[in-house]
This record gives structure tokens, sequence and C-alpha cells, in this order.
């Protein structure tokens, strides 16, 4: 059982006690400098969500713009490339 745990969780038991105990103060003290709560953390993502459902999706319709303007760039690129180490 003890390899089946190990495996699980990727060390021993006492190792990612420890590692999680400290990367949990450093997160509380990084959120205490900022002056961010969960909850607060929550209600923004909340509000996201309702804002972006009460614009009918309006903030994702620039994805395509994005799509478009680095295809322009991107693809050629790729082509050329390709071209070049087609040669090799």
């Amino acid at each position: 059982m003890s390899d089946g745990m190990n495996k699980f969780l990727g060390d021993s038991p006492l190792r990612v006690l420890v590692k999680l105990l400290v990367v949990s103060i450093l997160v509380g003290f990084v959120m205490t400098v900022f002056d961010w709560y969960p909850a607060d953390i929550y209600y923004g993502i909340r509000n996201f969500l309702l804002d972006l459902w009460r614009t009918g999706f309006a903030a994702l319709g620039r994805v395509g713009d994005y799509l478009l303007l680095g295809a322009v760039v991107v693809i050629p690129l790729f082509i050329i490339l390709r071209l070049f180490s087609y040669r090799r």
C-alpha cells in the first residue's frame, strides 16, 4: 500500500504534507499582501461568468479577429520555415 500511496502522491506522504504546508503559507502570505480573500476570488469568477452571459458572449467575439490576425503572420512563417527545412 505504501508504494501505491507514494505513486499517487508523487512522494512520501510526510514530504507531500510538508510541501503543501510551505506552499499554503506562501499563498496565504501573497493573498494577505494583495488583500485577496477566497470569497473575492469566487465572486470575481461568478461576476465574470454572469457578465459574459449578459453580454451574449460579445466579449469572445474578438477571438476570430485575433485568429485571423495571427494566421496572417504565422502561416506564411510556417510555410517559409518548412521550405527551408525541406532543402536539408
